[in-house]
């Protein structure tokens, strides 16, 4: 399976309403909606964040987001439509927001997930990423979280 046929590119504002709503779906399941269409537009129009959204003909299938800070970046959402799900969508989108941390010079990038997510946590594991820690209750005091990162360069001296 492949995504030859999905297209990437920047999100439009006018993608949050759709973004939003595959994040609550996907990756907020049961735990609420933090990320309503209003935040994910003002990640989308913040400078120092990359909105990178996979495409099926016009409609979003696929998306990722991150944050680029001095020396880290964080990876805050990443999501597939379940009927994109296992055609290399996630994998092609973390490999190019990687890259993208790379040339911005960042010495990591960071991402967290729910502890009972393996499939999420072996993609991060081919993908170079290594465990860091477990924070128990991280998710709304509900569910532990395990924190991933991988580092890109050593840090800057100065």
């Amino acid at each position: 399976m492949d995504c030859r046929d999905i297209t990437f590119g920047f999100a439009y504002q006018r993608d949050a309403e759709q973004l939003a709503r595959m994040s609550r779906d996907l990756i907020e399941a049961g735990l609420g909606w933090s990320y309503r269409a209003h935040r994910v537009a003002d990640l989308i129009a913040d400078p120092e964040t990359v909105t990178l959204v996979a495409r099926d003909g016009s409609r979003p299938v696929g998306f990722g987001i991150m944050k680029y800070g001095d020396e880290r970046a964080h990876l805050v959402l990443l999501a597939v439509s379940p009927t994109h799900q296992r055609r290399g969508i996630a994998r092609r989108t973390i490999a190019w927001l990687v890259e993208s941390a790379k040339i911005a010079g960042m010495a990591s990038v960071h991402v967290e997930l729910r502890a009972d997510n393996r499939p999420a946590y072996l993609l991060y594991r081919t993908l170079e990423f290594g465990e860091t820690f477990r924070v128990n209750g991280y998710y709304r005091g509900e569910e532990t979280a395990v924190k991933m990162a991988r580092v890109l360069r050593g840090p800057a001296v100065r």
